[in-house]
């Protein structure tokens, strides 16, 4: 989730992104994709990845997972540390060669490849070549279903009631909570609730959770009582910043409910968990 700048590194400057124009969709799936795990999914919910490759191989695509990814810079372009944001994309750059499609579980990473790579290489034409073409093929795991594989999910589960979590920019620069809407709709037995902020920050925000403890607690207790209020049984979110946020807190609170990413329920929900 992108940090909304506060304590920027001194004389840090920010790159304004441009307002992405509407996006064509290819009319055939790939045989082939890239899979960008993002570091918080490789590292603390490996089984959301290993379910985004499920779906994906499920739609008959063959995945490839680079095995140098790591972090998409986000933390650190948010934070105002632009030259090191530029090293860490840098190296991102690199390992994606062939012309696949670049699939993302998380909208946050995938907005910082499309949306602010190319701002990051505007003086460097080698890699902004690189970088342009890198976000023109980079989609959000569900805008990916959606949109490219074009799936038509056949609910295998119980009746649930759930509600919907999206990151800010998540939210504002790939419209994932639109593409998650969507795809839950498709499921006869789920029931997404609506609930009291659901447009508001968890209070994760990257680094900003680090650097402002207070305010970043009492953003998530906010969002977690709207959460227990909408009387969802259970959280659905593509971003697992957000998720770890949300659910620690939960956990914190000692209250039952708890969250997990969209691929995972939708894996579960279609038959993969059986």
């Amino acid at each position: 989730m992108s940090e909304l700048f506060y304590n920027a590194a001194p004389n840090a400057t920010r790159l304004a992104a441009p307002i992405p124009a509407p996006r064509e969709y290819p009319t055939g799936k790939p045989a082939r994709v890239y899979l960008f795990g993002t570091c918080v999914v490789d590292v603390f919910f490996p089984h959301a990845g290993l379910d985004a490759i499920r779906l994906l191989e499920r739609e008959g695509i063959a995945v490839d997972y680079p095995q140098g990814q790591s972090c998409c810079g986000q933390p650190a372009y948010t934070s105002g540390y632009t030259d090191q944001a530029r090293t860490v994309a840098a190296a991102q750059l690199e390992l994606f060669k062939q012309p696949w499609p670049v699939v993302v579980p998380s909208g946050s990473c995938a907005g910082m490849f499309r949306e602010h790579y190319p701002a990051l290489f505007q003086d460097d034409p080698a890699r902004l070549a690189q970088a342009q073409a890198l976000a023109a093929r980079t989609y959000e795991l569900a805008e990916f279903l959606l949109h490219v594989c074009q799936v038509e999910l056949r609910d295998q589960g119980s009746p649930i009631k759930v509600a919907l979590h999206t990151s800010c920019s998540a939210r504002r620069e790939m419209n994932t909570h639109v593409h998650g809407r969507a795809l839950l709709a498709q499921l006869a037995q789920v029931e997404r609730v609506d609930h009291s902020h659901e447009s508001e920050c968890c209070g994760f925000g990257g680094t900003f959770s680090v650097r402002m403890p207070d305010i970043s607690g009492a953003m998530v207790e906010d969002k977690t009582r709207n959460l227990i209020d909408s009387g969802a049984d259970e959280v659905i979110t593509a971003d697992c910043g957000c998720l770890m946020n949300i659910n620690g807190a939960l956990e914190k609170q000692r209250q039952p409910l708890r969250g997990q990413h969209l691929a995972s329920f939708l894996w579960q929900r279609t038959g993969g968990g059986q």
